[in-house]
């Protein structure tokens, strides 16, 4: 098992990408900042980019000083397949994933 830190930008951010077979066992977002942040988060299979057809999370509100967990279900990623996130409206979002080889 493997654990990924990742700063989350306002433009498109990478926080886990496929090698061989993976699985996302959990995506932990902490809101370091004193105001209340947005995010979204991506799904993009090989080949594809980060948009509404790949979006499995829109427009979350993390309130200032809180945290989010998805870990209820799990996602395989493929060599080259992505989770992406990104924050507004400033930084200040930060990512914990754990990746299983499967």
């Amino acid at each position: 098992m493997a654990i990924y830190n990742t700063a989350i930008l306002s433009t498109n951010t990478t926080l886990a990408t496929g090698s061989g077979n993976r699985a996302i066992t959990t995506i932990i977002v902490c809101n370091t900042d004193t105001s209340n942040l947005v995010l979204n988060l991506y799904a993009v299979a090989s080949g594809n980019s980060a948009g509404t057809g790949t979006q499995i999370v829109n427009a979350l509100t993390v309130p200032a000083g809180d945290t989010v967990s998805f870990d209820q279900e799990k996602m395989v990623l493929a060599t080259g397949d992505q989770i992406i996130a990104s924050s507004y409206p400033s930084t200040g979002l930060t990512a914990t994933v754990s990746v299983l080889a499967v």
